[in-house]
């Protein structure tokens, strides 16, 4: 991110202004605005990946005195990829192209790909009749040693014309050089917030005379463990809990960070560090009071995950119309993912279903049903999700009963490679001893998108037993309660206030007698009181608060 100081010095009544701006980056991408070109090849580029052609545009250029010309006639993935060049983890870099799309099909898109990091997928162009830029500014990932620019096309129409053309000019991969000094402050309203097995952090960005580059997230299991970052020494994303503590980089103005998969009914401990530059020119906020914050995650269990890391796992497929299936591929996060794709040359007529195990849902309550997708090529449309509670477990899946999901998940648009969450659907209602759930692909003769699924997860909270315990020894009143419960108990015991989500919200002692209990602090909701005797039983109640 750039940033400009301003001096400003007073002499005999005359002001003299004058600007510090960042020294001008070296662009690391050779031949970025196509000007040299031997035998029609653009030199230090390589076009690959499908039907592809490339040739030198003097007439139309965004600037200099050529552009390149690019023509693909596959519906396959094209790539224009840049010599490879050396990056630095951590430096803040500028990223973008030029490009003349005046094609109703045909799109480009900026793509870095990193030797030793995750590479970026990022926006596409739009069809117009005049160059526009896409630009990309952020951070060089760690383990990343060298990179190289692509370009890639692709065809959105829903039906394949055979040809799509757009003019590429101007590339640009550039680090800043500029070492700015500490920043000024820390964020401000530092927060977080548990949402079942996900923990989500918010924050304000940090204000004053320096901004940050980027801010340094810790995680602990343990309170007060954290060590305070020092500057020149980059600390390294890792997310691996398995040592009890984790370190995220996240670029300024972002605001916010979800850690999910966390474990069931633990308390996580976070902080944060604002910091400027990056490799050895790292510079950390460090004096002061870093922010803290805490959350404790629900009482949630996994009932079925499966993660397709080598294959279908669990899950089963089922073909009702088509010669294609669901298949496994190597993409997804991790890599790893299920495939549906009805496309053999040209798009084919198939209806294929991806169905779960047997899932026996009984003793639990609040289930949810959630996974990560990616879809690209034609639409959305002929995707569902569908839950059955009579489906025998083989066999053709339409001659059972089906409930459809799909309105309960949110869906790549436009088209992607990059996974996303799709969200979650309450399957509560669907508690049987066997349960399924599918993926069900369709495709036609004249549209065929390709849907990858990761990641396919159901949660639930154990029932509390409120349907095998008394309750009869245990008066709660009034209910709905606004301010105030009163707890009656027949003996001296502990009580707690739990949500739906299983978290524990309230404890303290009770006694022989009536106890006031304050709820104003709970959030509107139905709650169990649960109390428990010294005998081992216990006695729980339902309550409204309001």
């Amino acid at each position: 991110m750039k940033k400009i100081y301003l001096l400003s010095f007073s002499i005999a009544f005359v002001a003299i202004s004058v600007a510090f701006a960042p020294l001008k980056a070296q662009n690391l991408v050779v031949n970025g605005d196509f000007e040299n070109w031997t035998a029609g090849t653009a030199d230090n580029w390589l076009a690959d990946g499908g039907a592809i052609t490339i040739m030198q545009n003097t007439t139309t250029v965004e600037s200099g005195a050529s552009s390149c010309e690019v023509t693909w006639t596959s519906q396959d993935n094209q790539y224009l990829t840049s010599d490879p060049f050396v990056v630095t983890a951590g430096v803040e870099i500028n990223a973008n192209f030029w490009v003349y799309d005046n094609d109703l099909a045909g799109r480009a898109r900026l793509c870095i790909i990193y030797e030793g990091a995750d590479n970026y997928y990022g926006n596409y162009s739009e069809d117009m009749a005049e160059w526009q830029q896409i630009t990309y500014t952020d951070l060089v990932p760690d383990g990343a040693t060298s990179a190289t620019f692509q370009v890639r096309f692709y065809d959105i129409s829903a039906e394949w014309d055979g040809d799509a053309t757009v003019i590429v000019d101007n590339v640009v991969f550039e680090g800043n050089t500029t070492v700015y000094p500490e920043p000024s402050n820390y964020p401000s309203d530092f927060v977080a917030a548990a949402s079942g097995l996900s923990i989500d952090l918010d924050w304000t960005e940090s204000t004053g005379a320096q901004l940050p580059t980027g801010y340094l997230l810790l995680g602990e299991k343990v309170s007060g463990s954290f060590e305070v970052p020092v500057d020149g020494v980059p600390v390294a994303t890792d997310l691996d809990w398995s040592d009890g503590k984790v370190a995220v980089n996240v670029g300024y103005d972002i605001g916010g960070y979800a850690f999910e998969g966390l474990e069931t009914s633990a308390t996580y401990y976070f902080t944060i560090y604002p910091y400027t530059n990056g490799g050895t020119a790292i510079d950390y906020k460090t004096d002061g009071t870093a922010p803290l914050a805490e959350a404790t995650t629900a009482n949630i269990s996994t009932i079925s995950h499966e993660g397709f890391d080598s294959g279908l796992g669990v899950w089963s497929q089922y073909s009702v119309t088509g010669d294609q299936v669901w298949e496994w591929a190597n993409y997804g996060n991790p890599p790893g993912c299920a495939k549906g794709n009805g496309y053999s040359g040209a798009a084919v007529e198939n209806e294929d279903w991806l169905i779960s195990p047997s899932l026996d849902l009984t003793g639990y309550i609040n289930l949810t049903f959630g996974f990560d997708h990616a879809r690209n090529y034609a639409s959305n449309d002929g995707l569902y999700v569908m839950i059955s509670t009579d489906y025998t477990g083989s066999g053709d899946p339409t001659l059972a009963t089906w409930s459809d999901l799909t309105a309960s998940f949110t869906f790549p648009d436009p088209g992607s490679w990059t996974f996303m969450s799709a969200g979650t659907a309450d399957i509560s209602a669907y508690a049987t001893t066997s349960t399924y759930i599918a993926f069900v692909y369709n495709s036609t003769d004249v549209e065929a998108s390709t849907w990858e699924v990761d990641n396919a997860d159901v949660l639930g909270v154990i029932n509390t037993g409120i349907d095998k315990v008394s309750t009869t020894t245990l008066r709660v009143y009034p209910n709905p309660a606004t301010d105030f419960i009163q707890v009656v108990s027949n003996e001296n015991a502990t009580m707690e206030i739990v949500n739906l989500m299983g978290q524990k919200v309230l404890s303290q002692p009770v006694v022989t007698g009536s106890n006031t209990v304050s709820v104003n602090e709970l959030k509107s909701g139905v709650y169990f009181v649960r109390v428990a005797y010294a005998d081992g039983t216990t006695a729980i109640n339902k309550i409204i608060v309001r």
